[in-house]
This record gives structure tokens, C-alpha cells and sequence, in this order.
């Protein structure tokens, strides 16, 4: 009779069950303490405080603080922002507040951005320069108001919050600041203007009344052309003594910046006279690794360098602050619809004469 061979180190496929259950049981709790902590982080907004040293900076711009926040993009951090609000502290004032973009998303919802300025201190100018992501700024086609500005936009103007679609200032004594959009140092206003002209004559050419859609590209661009107008007056306005912001949705690079100087038609209003850019846009990186920086930045690629994508840097000779966001990109591939080990952040940055 043929012997049964026996091995003494088989496995016993229940044995083999239980451990393959047991891994998926680590494995879930692993995903789920990692999800929840995750969660916490996400909506927990750090409060990051950051020196710009101007060695010309005049005395009563000396400790002038600028709160900087970008990228909401319709999110809501806690019960009417409330998380923005515990980061933000018992401040009672900031020199100013600078929005860069994205702040209402693409839903076009401007409640979330509502109910943050709600937990701003009151009396602190607003400035915000919209993003690519948000819907467009002016109105083009009829909406239920007379505003060369669309619906979310007046709406937030109504509220109190200034669009920075041309310079603007803040006077503290003797000291002043101008917040300016970026694209204005390379804007051709003479050509513009003619360009917006050019539509109202052809909308006045025609014989028949004008359309509600007609009628609303109108008072556009006799906005536009008033807009370019004022910016030609106020430019001139500028001192080589005050202090230039330049504000933009996406980080500057170097050769942006040197394109942008050398396309100065005015020895003060130049990017060459710029102490500081704000800017915003990547969120930090969506998702990053902790230690080891983002994963993926679309236009960047993988693992790109933090000072390209957030925090304070020096670029070309002049301070550039990215703001980490508050919300997440819909820019990011669909895979990535959410911040990942990657904390909402507000920034105050103080000016200052001397070395912190």
C-alpha cells in the first residue's frame, strides 16, 4: 500500500483565510484612522505669519499688515467658515485683505465667500482680483441687474469688497500703498479702449432697438472704456516713493517678470518698482506627502519644488508670497478632487524696515 506523504510545514488553508482577513481588517482600520485624520487636517486652517523687509519702506507703512487667502473655491471650512475664523484669532485689524482668486469656484456660489467675510474684522479694505476658475467678472449677456459686473461679482461689491480691476490704495499718514493687478504693467490701455469703442459704435450702427444681451455688452464696454480711462489718470498718480503690490492668480516666474519690465512704459509704474507679488493657484499642491513636498501641480509635473507653489520667496529681485489656498483645485485630475495631508492656510505678511 502506497504511504500518504505528509508535510509537517503545509499550511491549513483555514489558518491561511483568517490571516488573509485579518490583513484586510489592519488594512481598513489603516484607511479609515488615515481618512479621518486627514479630514481634521483638511479643515483645519493653519495661520502663518511671514516678513517682507523694504529697506525703503516709509514710516507709516512700517508693521503694515496684509492678510493674503486665495483658491476657496466655494468650500466651507466649519459652520460659516468658523475654522478660518478660530485661525484668524481675536485680531481686531488688519492693514488690508487680498483675495488671489478662485475664492467663489466655478458653482458661481458666493455665500461661502459671504460668510468668510463675515469673519473678517470690520473696517479692513477687501481687495479681490479674480481667478481663471471663477465665473467671468463682467456681464456680457443680460442678468438681472444694470452692473457692468455679473451677478456673483456685484454681489460682493455690495458687500463691501473692492475688485481690483485697476490700482488701488491705502493711505496710512504720509505712507501709501498701491494694490495692482499684475496684468496692468503689460496692458496696452490706448489699444483696449479702442478695441471696447469699436464694440459700442458697431452696437450703435445697427438700425434695429438692441437686444437684452446686446444691450448688457454695451454698458460693458463703456465700463471698459471709462476703466482704461481712470487707469491712464491714476498712473501718473503713483510716486516713485510709494509702495507697489502687484497682485496675481498664478505665481510669477522670472522670465514673467523680466518680459513685464521690459514691457515699462513709466519709470515709477513698473514691475522694476514692485516690493511684493501675491499670488495664488495651487493650493499648495492638492495632495502632498508629508516630508516630502506636492505630488503632482498640473503645468509643473511631478514633485515640484515648494517655492514654486506656495510660501514666501525672493523672485528676480522682489518678495513673491503663494498662498497655500483654503479650498481645493478642480485644475487637479479628476483623481485628485480634494486636499490630501495638505492643510487649508491664511497668511499675514508685515512689512517692515528691518530684518525679522
Amino acid at each position: 500500500m502506497a504511504r500518504r506523504q505528509q508535510y509537517i510545514f503545509a499550511e491549513n488553508p483555514r489558518h491561511g483565510k483568517g490571516i488573509l482577513i485579518a490583513i484586510l481588517v489592519v488594512l481598513a482600520l489603516l484607511t479609515a484612522a488615515l481618512f479621518t485624520a486627514n479630514l481634521a487636517m483638511t479643515h483645519t486652517v493653519t495661520f502663518t505669519r511671514e516678513y517682507v523687509t523694504i529697506s525703503t519702506l516709509p514710516m507709516g507703512l512700517d508693521n503694515f499688515t496684509i492678510l493674503h487667502l486665495s483658491d476657496l473655491n466655494g468650500a466651507q471650512l466649519g459652520d460659516h467658515q468658523s475654522a478660518v475664523k478660530k485661525a484668524l484669532g481675536s485680531r481686531s485689524s488688519y492693514g488690508a485683505v487680498v483675495l488671489t482668486g478662485n475664492m467663489v469656484g466655478k458653482s458661481g456660489n458666493v455665500q461661502p465667500v459671504l460668510d468668510l467675510l463675515a469673519q473678517l474684522p470690520t473696517g479692513t479694505p477687501v481687495f479681490l482680483l479674480p481667478g481663471d476658475g471663477d465665473p467671468p467678472l463682467y456681464a456680457t449677456t443680460a442678468h438681472s441687474g444694470l452692473s457692468a459686473y455679473s451677478d456673483w461679482a456685484q454681489t460682493l461689491i455690495d458687500a463691501g469688497v473692492i475688485i481690483l480691476d485697476e490700482p488701488r490704495s491705502i493711505t496710512t499718514g504720509k505712507a501709501t500703498i498701491w494694490f495692482t493687478p499684475e496684468s496692468l504693467y503689460t496692458m496696452d490701455t490706448v489699444s483696449t479702449e479702442k478695441a471696447w469703442q469699436n464694440q459700442i459704435d458697431t452696437l450703435d450702427a445697427q438700425v434695429e432697438p438692441l437686444t437684452a444681451d446686446q444691450a448688457a455688452l454695451r454698458r460693458t464696454a463703456e465700463y471698459q472704456v471709462q476703466r482704461m480711462r481712470r487707469i491712464r489718470e491714476t498712473i501718473p498718480t503713483i510716486k516713485e516713493s510709494h509702495i507697489q503690490v502687484a497682485v496675481s492668480h498664478l505665481p510669477l516666474t522670472r522670465q514673467s517678470v523680466a518680459e513685464s519690465r521690459a514691457w515699462a512704459t513709466s519709470k515709477v509704474f513698473s514691475m522694476s518698482n514692485v516690493k511684493l507679488i501675491l499670488a495664488g493657484g495651487y493650493c499648495a499642491g492638492q495632495w502632498r506627502i508629508p516630508g516630502v513636498g506636492a505630488v503632482y501641480v498640473p503645468e509643473l509635473g511631478f514633485f515640484p519644488e515648494d517655492e514654486k507653489i506656495t510660501g514666501m520667496g525672493y523672485l528676480a529681485g522682489v518678495w513673491q508670497h503663494i498662498s497655500p489656498g483654503l479650498g481645493a483645485s478642480p485644475d487637479y485630475p479628476f483623481f485628485m478632487p480634494m486636499r490630501l495631508f495638505n492643510s487649508p492656510g491664511a497668511t499675514m505678511i508685515v512689512l517692515t524696515s528691518t530684518v525679522h
